[in-house]
């Protein structure tokens, strides 16, 4: 009686096992044309989360621009306070 119940269940997880192993390779197939753009948007993350983690190196970089292209500096800073007060307007509202 205990062997035929434990048989029972090792044959509903070979069952769920290879149902499982279906839906990986299902979802695999349909995941593989996003993939890439993905993988771009996980560096982009990765990339900002750095520049948020380290601020004297964006603001050294930023200095040694304005230094020697302060005309573009001060176009890249008008921009990004604008985005930034465009964010904080965006969040506020959600």
């Amino acid at each position: 009686m205990m062997s035929q119940k434990l048989a029972e269940l090792q044959a509903r997880q070979r069952v769920l096992q290879e149902q499982a192993a279906q839906e990986r390779a299902d979802f695999a197939l349909h995941f593989e044309p996003i993939e890439k753009p993905l993988s771009w948007a996980d560096k982009g993350i990765d990339a900002f989360n750095f520049m948020k983690s380290t601020p004297i190196l964006w603001t050294s970089a930023f200095a040694v621009l304005a230094h020697y292209k302060p005309k573009l500096a001060s176009k890249l800073l008008t921009v990004g306070w604008g985005t930034v007060k465009l964010l904080k307007g965006a969040k506020s509202l959600l």
